[in-house]
């Protein structure tokens, strides 16, 4: 019996040995593959495309650069390399300073302010100049001129009484007959007097106008602030922009409406609060006003009204038909900022 015990037991070993062995062999099979290293891939050899660049590299033009106005004594007939602003006019940058940041700018001293101005310089309202005038000189010459010689009265009343001649000697009886005195010219007959003569001889000169005075354009009142930029060309404080059909109508956009601006601003200078107003507005093809409305204002309601009213009244001129296709819905969307200083 007992043999038999010990059999069974040596068989059931042998079957779970092979089960064992089996489970082992299945999951070598399965996930060997997880643990075994890739094979290394055939390197392909390294190819190298050489191509032909320009000279000079094609200038960045930003996507939307952003506005900034350029003065007349700063335009350059050549556009810059790096088109960094969109302007009214080409300029070339400049710095007055050693670069002193990172920016686009020209480092420059001044005021510390929101806004960013280059120069220093009071506002000036557009004038027509006036109109040329007669020389003082002339037309006092010409009320002095002698009148004309009035018609003379009749003889009746202009012969003067006839005096007794002596009658001559016998002597000079042959003088008077061989040179006869010249006949006496009756009243409407006789030559005008020397100084009659001198007056009408004189030739007319044509009046000379007076030295007039120039029509002058709308400027800005700016003041120098102070930047920390990057520019290392040294000169006048400038930005590199290029002028674009897009920059000269904002600069005549900008020029309506703050000439309108300072005007009321004099009138109302008592009455305004220190404070910036933000007006936001858009201007159709026809160089109307719409959608005009104050986006913030930390002055007082006298201030925004005067900015209102700059908008309202502005004589702004129609977009030009080239550049109505370019803009969305065919009006030029504008942000203007307006700030009272306190002296």
């Amino acid at each position: 019996m007992e043999s038999r015990k010990d059999y069974r037991k040596v068989g059931l070993a042998i079957i779970i040995s092979l089960f064992v062995h089996l489970v082992i062999g299945y999951s070598l099979a399965a996930f060997g593959s997880a643990f075994t290293p890739a094979l290394p891939m055939d390197e392909k050899p390294v190819e190298l495309t050489i191509v032909d660049l320009p000279e000079t590299p094609a200038p960045q033009v930003p996507t939307n650069p952003p506005f900034m106005e350029t003065a007349a004594s700063k335009e350059t007939k050549e556009k810059p390399k790096e088109q960094t602003f969109e302007s009214n006019a080409n300029s070339i940058a400049a710095s007055q300073l050693p670069p002193t940041g990172d920016l686009p700018l020209p480092s420059q001293e001044g005021k510390e302010r929101k806004s960013m101005n280059l120069e220093t310089h009071d506002y000036s309202l557009p004038t027509k100049g006036s109109e040329p005038q007669p020389d003082a000189e002339m037309t006092d010459v010409a009320e002095s001129k002698p009148a004309a010689p009035s018609k003379p009265e009749s003889p009746k009343q202009s012969l003067p009484t006839p005096m007794p001649v002596k009658e001559p000697e016998p002597q000079q009886f042959a003088m008077l007959k061989t040179t006869p005195p010249p006949p006496i010219k009756a009243p409407d007959e006789t030559e005008p007097s020397p100084s009659n003569m001198v007056a009408q001889s004189t030739p007319a000169r044509a009046p000379r106008p007076k030295p007039t005075r120039a029509s002058s354009s709308y400027q800005a009142q700016k003041e120098q602030t102070r930047i920390s930029g990057g520019v290392s060309s040294r000169g006048p404080s400038s930005v590199n922009a290029v002028g674009t059909p897009l920059g000269r109508y904002k600069k005549a956009v900008s020029d309506a409406i703050g000439s309108r601006w300072y005007y009321y601003y004099e009138k109302r200078r008592d009455l305004v609060g220190i404070g910036t107003a933000l007006i936001s507005a858009d201007v159709d093809a026809e160089g109307h006003v719409q959608n005009l409305r104050v986006v913030s204002n930390d002055a007082n309601e006298t201030f925004a009204g005067i900015c209102l009213q700059s908008f309202q009244e502005a004589r702004i001129p129609p977009i030009p038909p080239d550049l109505i296709e370019t803009l969305p819905d065919g009006m030029l969307h504008v942000d203007f900022s307006f700030t009272s200083y306190a002296n």
